[in-house]
């Protein structure tokens, strides 16, 4: 081949180039822009890290059979209680990135786990953040057994009976562990921890009184509370919950900078198409706002509340941030 030849061949080449790359790309974007449009054309599941019963499981049953009218796909709730959280986390971090596997995930997994665990079997990067639905603050609920009709009188108590009162947690690392761990700073008091594997066991023991202290979000005691089987002392939130309009805040009840909200946001894996990530996010809105949903979430003490894919990932290192210093602060081991 000449010199000339050569080069002629490198011209064309070097000008086809270009075009033969912005045609795939093309396609590329076509191909994912169109399955976007489609999505889902088959059932959805929706992991839950948690057995069921409890604000996680009923936030994850709620928004399912709204996203179902609004995707007319079927959606599977399938919990995987476990760990901690981390088998479920685990299982949706190494699922088929194409919107079909979603986590359901709890802000204490979510945010607590990566700074208590230094060896994860998954990290915060494996999943892109979908959407926020749901939030709850926290109930200060306690056994008949314990000798205090409010919250000034329980934390008499519980100095007066250091290390002899037991509170339940979902978990090591749950909300409610490493809330109550808190609240026993804040209050200077004592009390033993027994994790559990989600609130429905959980409960069973504090009704039973087994366990005489439980602080959790409404849907695990608000019925229990209501018909008397257990005492609430406090709501740990800014405002008297609806379901419990006789129980004071915590600031109230004269326990001031004491709050714990609880939230639950959708998750897919690393990797899943951008398009398909934001379809999702707003059909989730949709479903979010049907009248339905809200009668379904008020009925359980839940608060809808959505926030987009990039509002999410900012509460995510929000928290992250603060759940970090508040472990450290407490000196909160992973057991």
């Amino acid at each position: 081949m000449t010199y000339a030849t050569r080069q002629a061949c490198l011209r064309i080449f070097s000008t086809r180039t270009p075009i033969a790359l912005i045609a795939v790309l093309a396609a590329a974007a076509f191909s994912s822009a169109t399955l976007a449009q489609t999505y889902p054309t088959k059932p959805v599941t929706l992991v839950v890290p948690n057995p069921p019963g409890g604000f996680v499981d009923a936030s994850a049953r709620i928004l399912s059979d709204s996203l179902a009218k609004i995707t007319s796909q079927p959606v599977v709730v399938d919990n995987r209680g476990g760990g901690s959280g981390n088998v479920a986390y685990q299982f949706v971090a190494r699922a088929t990135p194409d919107g079909y596997t979603l986590l359901n995930s709890y802000s204490a997994y979510h945010v607590g786990n990566p700074n208590l665990t230094p060896k994860l079997p998954w990290a915060q990067k494996d999943f892109v953040p979908v959407a926020l639905i749901t939030v709850a603050t926290n109930v200060i609920a306690v056994h008949p057994s314990i000798p205090a009709k409010d919250l000034r009188e329980f934390i008499a108590y519980l100095k007066a009976n250091p290390g002899k009162v037991s509170y339940a947690s979902q978990g090591n690392g749950s909300l409610s562990h490493i809330g109550t761990e808190m609240f026993k700073a804040q209050t200077q008091t004592s009390m033993v921890h027994i994790p559990y594997r989600g609130s429905g066991p959980a409960l069973q023991d504090v009704l039973s009184g087994q366990v005489q202290v439980f602080i959790t979000t409404p849907p695990s005691v608000m019925g229990q509370v209501q018909v008397g089987k257990l005492k609430g002392l406090a709501v740990a939130g800014k405002s008297r919950h609806p379901g419990l309009p006789s129980v004071p805040t915590t600031a109230e009840a004269g326990l001031k900078g004491f709050e714990l909200e609880a939230w639950v946001g959708i998750f897919a894996p690393a990797g899943t198409p951008p398009d398909i990530v934001s379809r999702l996010s707003g059909q989730i809105k949709a479903a979010l706002e049907l009248p339905e949903t809200k009668t379904r979430a008020d009925a359980a003490g839940i608060e809808l509340r959505y926030l987009s894919p990039a509002a999410l990932d900012e509460l995510v290192k929000k928290d992250t941030d603060f759940w970090a210093k508040t472990i450290k602060t407490a000196g909160i081991k992973a057991e």
